[in-house]
């Protein structure tokens, strides 16, 4: 059978991400034929609903037929070229549209491949600006549990402790800041003022604080409340420290704006973004900052301020056709306003997780839903089994360690919607019921 001859096939060869390869003595790998909408597909024809857009990267569907068309179209004339000397038609048009859409100034931007790429963009970015001014501030500061990637620098600013312990001695120096403890205004504020007592004793050190705004994702998807956002920002302009946002996750649309710092009113100083940019075809990422920072760079090549960084598929046409696709659909199909709608129908399926005895919380921001279970310890791999269960009911759940959650493209009914967390449901409570 194609399925069993591609798992013996893969496991000769491949080393997975995010994953013990071990457990696959056990845990079958499920190879993928094709996909369409939210749904997967085996080479045996059983289907999957991909609850989690494949890494939080898929907003329209697989195969959506309008960005497929835009892609070819693209392929016929231009695949890639050198951004530096050289620039091509769609990257202007994307870039021009970004500028536009993310909050007010922030009118330049710098391509990348992927999102831990563009934090490292950021990062260097925002050292470099103070360099230029002839300040020396070489710390950064990240909130508590949060993730932004895994390349050295990303990793650095990051606080899950799974990801960042083994290579600590390789890390360069950051401070962590607690992030707010629930999704209150008075936890937002209560955290706030605990990053502006830093801000008062480092601030000539520290050079920027990066955050995710509203979600931190692999952070086991804790919310805090926008205020918190607000504060920051006045913190930061108060003390010459710059604000990378790091939107990677929740920007286009997961939050029920089409950036999360649109919730809050702020322009950071940086905006990462990449995953929903090309509606979760090809790689590609972008930083986005002000005139203001850009200037700080702008000068005679015996200045040496020139920001020297670069990426060998930087700007690829086909990853910016598939952005400009991307793009499109959010202008023609009102989407913002159809994502409130499916957002409230989640909202209401969420509520019966309450009822069950191992459910410690819920807690959702726009598309995104968390049910954070209670009382397990980690060598229970709890979320295994329900990753398990849902597999075999036909659904792609990959819980964070004791929380589940769901992030569907935002193309999913409510039809849909219902087998995807009744499933959930089925198999938490199936949980309870073997202890």
């Amino acid at each position: 059978m194609k399925n069993e001859e591609l798992k013996n096939r893969d496991l000769v060869v491949l080393w997975h991400p995010c994953t013990q390869m071990k457990d696959h003595e056990t845990l079958p790998l499920i190879p993928i034929k094709k996909a369409y909408g939210i749904y997967l597909e085996d080479f045996e024809a059983n289907t999957y609903i991909d609850a989690v857009s494949s890494w939080w990267v898929n907003i329209f569907g697989h195969t959506n037929s309008y960005i497929n068309k835009k892609i070819k179209e693209q392929l016929d004339t231009l695949e890639h070229v050198i951004l530096a000397g050289f620039t091509h038609e769609s990257i202007i048009k994307l870039s021009e549209r970004l500028v536009k859409l993310t909050p007010d100034g922030l009118s330049k931007c710098f391509y990348a491949d992927n999102g831990s790429s563009a934090v490292e963009v950021a990062l260097k970015m925002s050292y470099h600006a103070h360099k230029n001014d002839d300040k020396e501030k070489k710390i950064f500061v990240s909130l508590t549990n949060s993730y932004h990637g895994e390349t050295i620098g990303a990793l650095s600013v990051g606080d899950v402790k799974l990801y960042k312990d083994t290579y600590a001695p390789l890390l360069i120096e950051t401070i962590q800041t607690p992030v707010p403890i629930d999704m209150s205004i008075e936890a937002a504020k209560e955290a706030a003022n605990k990053f502006e007592k830093l801000c008062e004793k480092r601030s000539n050190d520290i050079s920027a604080i990066i955050l995710e705004p509203l979600v931190q994702g692999a952070g086991y998807m804790h919310m805090y409340h926008e205020e918190f956002l607000i504060l920051v920002r006045d913190i930061c302009t108060k003390y010459d420290i710059h604000l990378i946002a790091d939107e990677v996750m929740v920007g286009f649309g997961r939050t029920g704006e089409l950036f999360a710092c649109q919730k809050a009113g702020i322009t950071p100083d940086f905006i990462v973004l990449s995953k929903g940019l090309t509606g979760g075809y090809l790689p590609l990422s972008v930083v986005l900052t002000t005139d203001e920072i850009y200037a700080k760079f702008y000068c005679d090549y015996s200045e040496n301020k020139a920001f020297l960084h670069s990426h060998s598929y930087t700007g690829n046409a086909l990853a910016c056709a598939a952005a400009n696709a991307t793009l499109d659909i959010f202008e023609r199909d009102d989407v913002i306003e159809k994502n409130r709608i499916t957002a409230k129908y989640m909202s209401e399926k969420l509520q019966k997780f309450k009822k069950l005895k191992n459910v410690d919380s819920i807690r959702q921001t726009g598309m995104i839903c968390v049910v954070e279970l209670k009382g397990y310890k980690p060598e229970e791999r709890i979320g295994l089994k329900v990753y398990q269960y849902g597999l075999d009911n036909g659904v792609l759940l990959r819980p964070l360690g004791h929380v589940v959650y769901f992030m569907p493209p935002y193309v999913i009914t409510n039809k849909e919607i219902d087998k995807m967390m009744d499933t959930a449901y089925e198999a938490i409570k199936k949980l309870t019921n073997q202890n």
